[in-house]
């Protein structure tokens, strides 16, 4: 299998003799490596990366902004010129299924479109003046150098969430992306490139997490951070950021509440309900993690929700016949949702999915549903992560959102209702940032993303996300 140079520092792409192979989750086959330096090299890297992003970021800033677009246009273009590609590797890779790779990389184009568009649009303000020799200016200038940290469960949409509107606004970056899924961002970030973005504009780095991301936030130039991932980690990100007050844009974890209303269209709810646990095998922050149900039609909710899992088909993510469900990223993982599983069974709570078999080979876990779990079982209050999740049931809207609201998180949330007064009355008392209603899948480019309590700080998407990357500066002028 040939190497790709992996590592990019100043505009070279180049290869370090320490690699890291990857393999598909749901077979186990070698897909690919990448480089993966040992600490003292990982820190080399990152601080010839931020030392060449520092370099870069004058001639940037100061580039038209129709120019930046433009070549983020050229980016969003090449992506989807490259995308079958781009989807396989990402399947492969994460384990995710075909189709829902192709998603995310058509979605990862649309943020490079919408923020090259975007770009143009950046604009301060000149406030109706009070005296008549003075004037009033308010400019938005970029932060500066960008770290940009993503995950590995959607790993090019995640950062294609934070780069285009970072570049968009004049910023260079260091990205570091997660060491399990870092193929197709690699390719990804290979297209921005070969838009033609400056040389050290767009810098990528490998390595031991923790080493990597600590020696990036310690450089004297890096001004933001952008994280995706646990709240556990966030809060190290946040506190060795504060030591320089480098500015956190953060989205964390989530435990979102899926509440099913007794006016509800059910086979809608249940639609929702198998699109909001079960996409990317459960693996996303902003999933449908507990599902509340009001006792006039938890019984009919519960049939068709436990029917429609068991139909599931479960296997093969690429190939002429995609299953349903993939495998979860690795072993780590599937011992994780298995315990959170058994530690609800051990205080009571009941599997009502068929049990199957399972591919011998690969991280799978069976997508498991449970009712009768208490509300202090893990499955309760834990992010999960993975496909299952327990069913709890409600009686009144003030019960329903006193639970919703008894998390730590507050990143997304669910409503289905047949009625509008209900559904914007939760929208307004649940506490979290992002809310569907009716709506399993809320997430696009044009609005603002993001979490409240320890979900979050900060908004990506729309122009919101553009203006995290920067400064406000007034300036008072006397005539």
């Amino acid at each position: 299998m040939a190497v790709n140079p992996t590592t990019l520092i100043n505009g070279n792409w180049q290869t370090r003799d320490a690699r890291k192979e990857i393999f598909d989750p749901s077979n186990g086959e070698l897909v690919g490596s990448v480089d993966y330096p040992e600490p003292d090299a990982a820190v080399g890297d990152a601080i010839a990366a931020a030392d060449a992003a520092h370099a870069a970021f004058p001639s940037w800033a100061a580039t038209p902004a129709r120019a930046r677009g433009e070549i983020l246009l050229r980016a969003a273009g090449l992506i989807r010129e490259r995308a079958d590609e781009l989807a396989l590797l990402l399947a492969r890779e994460a384990g995710k299924r075909l189709p829902e790779a192709a998603g995310e990389i058509a979605f990862s184009a649309e943020y490079f479109q919408w923020f090259g568009e975007e770009a143009r649009r950046l604009s301060g303000e000149y406030p109706a003046h009070e005296l008549s020799h003075r004037r009033h200016l308010v400019l938005r200038r970029p932060v500066g150098v960008v770290a940009s940290l993503s995950p590995w469960n959607f790993p090019c949409s995640i950062q294609a969430r934070k780069l285009a509107p970072a570049l968009a606004a004049g910023c260079t970056v260091v990205v570091r992306v997660s060491e399990k899924a870092p193929l197709a961002v690699t390719e990804l970030i290979r297209c921005i490139t070969d838009a033609g973005v400056p040389d050290g504009v767009v810098n990528l780095v490998h390595g031991p997490a923790r080493v990597t991301t600590s020696a990036i936030l310690d450089h004297p130039h890096v001004r933001a951070v952008s994280f995706t991932g646990s709240t556990e980690v966030g809060r190290s990100v946040m506190a060795q950021a504060s030591q320089r007050i480098v500015r956190p844009l953060l989205e964390l974890g989530g435990d979102a509440a899926f509440i099913v209303m007794d006016d509800a269209d059910i086979d809608k709810a249940v639609s929702g309900a198998m699109l909001g646990r079960f996409r990317n095998t459960g693996q996303s922050c902003v999933a449908a993690n507990r599902f509340f149900v009001h006792s006039a039609v938890y019984e009919e909710f519960v049939a068709k929700f436990v029917a429609a899992v068991d139909a599931l088909s479960v296997g093969a993510t690429t190939g002429d016949d995609v299953a349903d469900l993939g495998p979860v990223i690795d072993n780590d993982r599937k011992v994780a949702v298995e315990s959170l599983i058994a530690d609800a069974v051990s205080r009571g709570g009941k599997v009502v999915t068929a049990s199957r078999d399972l591919p011998e080979a690969g991280s799978w876990v069976a997508p498991t549903l449970l009712v009768d779990v208490p509300d202090d079982a893990l499955m309760a209050t834990s992010e999960i992560f993975g496909p299952a999740a327990a069913i709890f049931r409600f009686d009144s809207v003030d019960d329903v959102v006193e639970r919703a609201n008894a998390t730590e998180m507050g990143l997304a949330g669910y409503v289905y209702s047949a009625g509008l007064t209900t559904c914007l009355t939760l929208a307004e008392r649940l506490d979290v940032g992002i809310i569907g209603l009716n709506e399993a899948l809320p997430s696009v480019v044009f609005a603002p993303m993001g979490g409240v309590k320890q979900s979050g700080l900060g908004r990506e998407g729309s122009h919101a996300g553009i203006e995290e990357f920067t400064e406000t500066t007034y300036a008072s002028i006397t005539l």
